[in-house]
């Protein structure tokens, strides 16, 4: 069967205070197919709200990224950034995803394992020597994965505190003229041109020299401008999501302290806590970077025809019941899996194995506080992209 379009629903639906989701998701679940949405900012598109529908979008090459870049993409913002990887398909998005790939499997990761480790347990100690309150933003889900990418990236430690400036401005659906946007990404690109241009004249051993070398060695294979663009893509997309949340998840396990008492009584558990988490919290505020249909494709009850735009509501998916039974309970036993936190298909988050680590680090060094709670309400983020906590005081 296939449905016809209904009426256009006004979108997005969480409201950026907290980490609800939206009773409108639910709704839009149970309805016979996908439903219609009108973004503030462009083309109205089709919201797929159920697991199986946001994961076929997701994954089935019938749908472009790069096709936005040429339409009027639904969208929160109204600036539109040049999109970078994110805005590429097979097989250009391979050729450049291929180049950073090889930093973030598994096996590199876990040898980074360690020093990350090291990074939060050091930032525990000095929240300890400073003694409760303190913001666990700001000491410690911030600094530890601006640490982590800077030095993998070969960042300067005195130059990191420029970064959460420039990537609120990238994040921000703030109402920015767009002169204060492209100045905010002018000086990222800039401050990063430089420091390419100082890695290629003294090479290091981190990602940026890394990336250096695959272009010397074959320019076909990279351009200037790629460079630069990959270096920024990492910095931010390295460091805001995990930043935001490691706060997010203890928002939450502070509101359910049988979970969090669950976890320092078997520590094993963190992986899977992880995972749990990931798809229990709906981090974004809304659902971005929209699919185009090349050809008229059917995604479930609803033909998408060519040129129509659809949104993978990923929050909402991770919290379909016909997959994850139980749904709106924290379990950290669910035999379930393959949320979609992280993605699906070719724009599966590159450095998901190196945010796990992160985020079991964080976890692993947080439990070490002995009655962790809050001390204070949390200031929460307003007109971004990912909604978390900016400030969240805390005690033990």
């Amino acid at each position: 069967m296939t449905v016809a379009p209904e009426r256009v629903h006004d979108y997005p639906f969480n409201r950026p205070e907290g980490l609800d989701l939206a009773p409108a998701y639910r709704a839009a679940r149970t309805a016979p197919g996908m439903i219609r949405v009108q973004l503030p900012f462009g083309d109205p598109a089709w919201l797929a709200t159920r697991y199986e529908d946001a994961r076929f979008v997701l994954g089935d090459r019938r749908f472009s990224r790069a096709a936005a870049t040429d339409r009027d993409e639904p969208r929160v913002q109204y600036h539109r950034g040049n999109g970078g990887i994110l805005a590429m398909d097979p097989p250009d998005h391979t050729r450049l995803r291929v180049l950073v790939a090889s930093a973030f499997t598994v096996r590199r990761v876990e040898r980074l394992r360690p020093r990350v480790r090291e990074i939060a347990e050091g930032l525990v100690a000095d929240m300890v020597a400073h003694g409760s309150p303190v913001d666990l933003v700001e000491s410690f889900a911030l600094p530890l994965p601006v640490q982590v990418i800077c030095e993998l990236l070969g960042v300067p430690a005195e130059d990191r505190h420029l970064f959460r400036e420039w990537s609120d401005g990238l994040l921000s659906t703030a109402a920015l003229t767009a002169e204060e946007f492209t100045r905010n990404d002018q000086e990222l690109s800039a401050y990063m041109a430089g420091l390419v241009a100082q890695r290629r004249a003294e090479p290091a051993d981190d990602l940026m020299s890394a990336l250096i070398a695959a272009r010397a060695e074959n320019v076909d294979r990279l351009t200037e401008r790629e460079l630069v663009e990959l270096c920024v893509g990492v910095l931010v997309a390295g460091h805001e999501t995990t930043a935001t949340q490691i706060p997010n998840f203890a928002h939450v396990l502070l509101a359910q302290p049988e979970r969090f008492a669950e976890l320092r009584a078997t520590p094993d558990l963190i992986p899977a806590a992880v995972e749990e988490l990931m798809r229990f919290v709906p981090l974004g505020a809304t659902s971005a970077f929209a699919r185009y249909a090349l050809e008229d494709v059917q995604v479930g009850a609803v033909l998408v025809r060519a040129g129509e735009p659809v949104l993978a509501a990923i929050g909402s998916a991770n919290h379909d019941e016909t997959r994850f039974p139980d749904a709106e309970r924290l379990r950290f036993d669910r035999p379930e899996t393959g949320h979609l936190g992280f993605g699906h298909g070719a724009h599966h988050c590159l450095g998901a194995a190196l945010a796990r680590v992160e985020l079991q680090e964080a976890l692993r060094a947080l439990l070490a506080l002995p009655d962790l709670r809050t001390a204070g309400d949390p200031v929460w983020k307003t007109e971004m992209l990912v909604r978390g906590p900016r400030s969240m005081p805390v005690a033990w």
